[in-house]
């Protein structure tokens, strides 16, 4: 199962990749970037109001990041690509037990993982999590770094609508790392509900943090 689990260097190119781009059409702002832990498993919670917040992040995160993405994302040419720089297709209608795998050996090998716990793109603001980021962080004992990802949605560029206008400011805040599980080890359904509402409580509290030091 090694062989098939996302690369690790893979990930690092799409973190060049990432660079380039992100810095060359907009102008992020990163902020608290040292709050990741430098080595070790974790996972990024990321909001997610547009399709630019994962390539953001990726480009600005302080080491490279595997994100699951929905299979849709995988068409034509973009499937080589993507599975090229170590990012995990997952299917989110059924129980994606491959995704799941994957998922859990980029933890299990000390990397780092991206997730929308959202689910799918919205107002990201975290107001309604799905139960996957939960079982990766109870199951991983990985802690959590919330990232909030703000202005990629507030207006439309000239040229191209779907973007946000070339040259703008996109803020990227990094919250303090914590741990979702209660200390006990426990991976039932009560549990996994339990860590759901607490993950919520730390996601919301961090994106208003972020909203009020940036003033978006």
């Amino acid at each position: 199962m090694t062989d098939r689990l996302p690369s690790p260097r893979g990930a690092d190119v799409g973190r060049r990749i990432g660079v380039g781009l992100m810095y060359g059409l907009w102008k992020p702002r990163v902020l608290g970037a040292w709050r990741v832990p430098t080595t070790g498993p974790a996972i990024l919670a990321v909001n997610h109001s547009h399709m630019i917040d994962g390539p953001m992040v990726m480009g600005v995160a302080p080491r490279p990041t595997h994100f699951l993405i929905k299979k849709e994302a995988f068409l034509g040419p973009l499937d080589p690509f993507l599975t090229g720089i170590g990012q995990v297709k997952v299917d989110r209608d059924t129980t994606d037990r491959t995704a799941i795998t994957r998922a859990l050996g980029v933890l299990e090998n000390g990397g780092v993982l991206g997730i929308f716990p959202e689910g799918t793109r919205g107002e990201g603001d975290f107001a309604s999590l799905r139960a996957g980021l939960a079982y990766f962080a109870v199951r991983s004992g990985a802690p959590i770094v919330p990232v909030a990802v703000l202005g990629s949605s507030d207006k439309r560029g000239r040229l191209i609508k779907e973007l946000p206008p070339l040259r703008s400011r996109v803020d990227v805040v990094f919250g303090e790392p914590f741990e979702a599980g209660d200390g006990s080890g426990r991976r039932t359904r009560t549990a996994l509900d339990e860590a759901t509402g607490r993950i919520q409580k730390q996601l919301a509290t961090h994106l208003e943090n972020a909203r009020r030091f940036t003033g978006r």
